[in-house]
């Protein structure tokens, strides 16, 4: 196609030019679920595809239609240097033994069948919000409490569940979570104001998960077991298998059976409590950054040049050359796809089924969970589906800019939680598949399927089903700082009228 095409206005539209639009989609679920590429190789195939359909539907030439997909990166960029600083922080705190003593402090207590599930879904909530990562919090976890769970007779699917929810947790609400920094930098809120919202809903979500968690394992063994006997009876080719998979969790692993002093804890306690002062979230990061280095410096783990050159270089690279640039693939992606309002159909879809403002947002809900089970990633359903969303409300609410602001957390948070959290629901996700290979890799003497993992997480159902229920039926206003702002559809303020 030449690139001096005229622009001569988008096409007339039409059910066979709607269902055209999705054929970059189509692709892109084809690319990722069936032949299972990665992101980084299908997200460009799926750019360049809603490129050539955007040049048809929009009648313009290739230069104008990436364009909007450049156009779409430009009003992340700011997620991009928050990312790095992200990984920076979940880097240091896995080698210089931060999350080690966080480990080491929640089993100081002892432990025993009946609490193993629970004590295990604790301690992998704290360690994924301070590392930021479900996936090295599950592959330090894991072969720690599938072992020791083994020797107090405890029930394995039970705790391989709730390390599979704990682990997401902090993925979910952490600010060094890149899920967290993506979700709302594409829905233009501040990072402490969506864990501001969220915050009471997920600590009830951890509640109802402890008693569900706690009841399940009361007839379980009472006797007390020791973490040095779990890290002994981990076999060679478990810790083989994480050099593969996950290499950070073998430092942690390390640092946990040599043991760390306690005030390795205060990086993670830095910057929980200097986000909730306020401070820009770079410097929060920055700070847990620094204070990991000069901490880890008396403890031994790391010196100030091991820090910089292993650890911070290590992370910035990472997050440039797979995340960031995965990020722009997909965000691209999404603003291609929105120039020619190939979602349209679904926008107006969800319009004609709501019937307030709740309902809205509840449907908005369910295109993040159907998005997330297409796209088969989190972070392609975060960049591709968030616009969407946003688009909805701002065109179909009638809402002073304040309002929007908080409808607009409300939907950062839909975008992370249904993403995070829901993708331990969808069996073909990369998540419940990431976690049977680590599990059945570090303790191979079960036999574990996705559905043990699924069926056990009740962290994910529950985070799941309650933000639905609660946004549909507006039940959500019985939870601080959860309620939506009382504001109409514009359809019900015309009917008003």
């Amino acid at each position: 196609m030449s690139t001096d095409t005229k622009n001569k206005g988008p096409r007339e539209e039409s059910v066979g030019l709607a269902i055209f639009k999705f054929v970059p989609l189509f692709v892109f679920i084809l690319l990722v679920i069936f032949l299972q590429l990665d992101l980084l190789v299908a997200a460009p195939i799926a750019v360049f595809c809603a490129v050539v359909v955007s040049m048809y539907v929009n009648r313009n030439n290739f230069d104008a239609a990436f364009e909007f997909g450049v156009n779409s990166v430009r009003s992340i960029v700011m997620v991009f240097f928050v990312s790095m600083f992200a990984y920076g922080v979940g880097e240091c705190f896995m080698a210089t033994g931060v999350g080690a003593s966080i480990i080491n402090l929640s089993l100081a207590a002892g432990v025993t069948g009946q609490t193993i599930a629970p004590l295990s879904f604790i301690l992998t909530c704290l360690l994924s919000l301070a590392t930021g990562t479900s996936w090295g919090t599950f592959a330090a976890c894991a072969p720690i409490f599938l072992w020791l769970n083994y020797i107090l007779g405890g029930n394995t699917t039970l705790v391989l569940g709730a390390i599979a929810g704990g682990s997401c947790f902090g993925d979910n609400i952490g600010m060094i979570s890149d899920t967290t920094v993506l979700s709302c930098g594409m829905q233009d809120v501040k990072i402490i104001d969506r864990v501001k919202h969220q915050g009471p809903w997920s600590i009830l979500c951890i509640i109802i998960t402890l008693i569900i968690t706690f009841a399940m394992s009361l007839s379980l063994p009472s006797t007390q077991g020791s973490l040095a006997e779990a890290l002994e009876n981990i076999p060679p080719e478990a810790y083989a298998a994480l050099e593969v998979e996950r290499p950070a969790a073998l430092s942690l692993l390390e640092q946990v059976q040599t043991g760390v002093p306690i005030y390795m804890v205060i990086p993670f306690i830095l910057v929980i409590g200097t986000a909730f002062t306020g401070m820009n979230t770079m410097l929060c990061l920055g700070t847990g950054m620094l204070s990991a280095m000069i901490l880890g410096t008396f403890a031994g783990t790391c010196t100030p040049m091991t820090w910089l050159n292993d650890m911070v270089l290590s992370a910035f690279g990472e997050s440039g050359s797979w995340a960031i640039v995965m990020m722009m693939w997909v965000a691209a992606f999404g603003g291609i796809m929105n120039s020619m309002n190939a979602f349209e159909p679904l926008a107006k879809l969800v319009v004609r089924l709501s019937k307030n403002v709740h309902h809205l947002m509840g449907w908005c809900g369910i295109l993040c969970v159907v998005g997330n089970a297409a796209l088969s990633d989190e972070s392609a359903e975060i960049a591709t589906f968030s616009p969407i969303v946003r688009g909805i409300v701002e065109e179909n609410v009638e809402a002073t800019e304040e309002e929007q602001y908080r409808l607009r957390t409300r939907l950062a948070t839909f975008t992370d939680a249904l993403g995070v959290y829901g993708s331990e629901m969808i069996p073909w996700h990369c998540f419940p598949v990431f976690y049977l290979a680590i599990a059945s890799a570090v303790f191979p003497i079960v036999e574990i399927s996705v559905w043990d993992i699924i069926v056990n997480n009740w962290m994910s159902m529950i985070s799941v089903v309650s933000i639905l229920v609660l946004t549909f039926t507006g039940l959500d206003r019985f939870i601080p700082l959860f309620r939506l702002p009382d504001v109409k559809l514009r359809k019900e303020a015309k009917a008003a009228k």
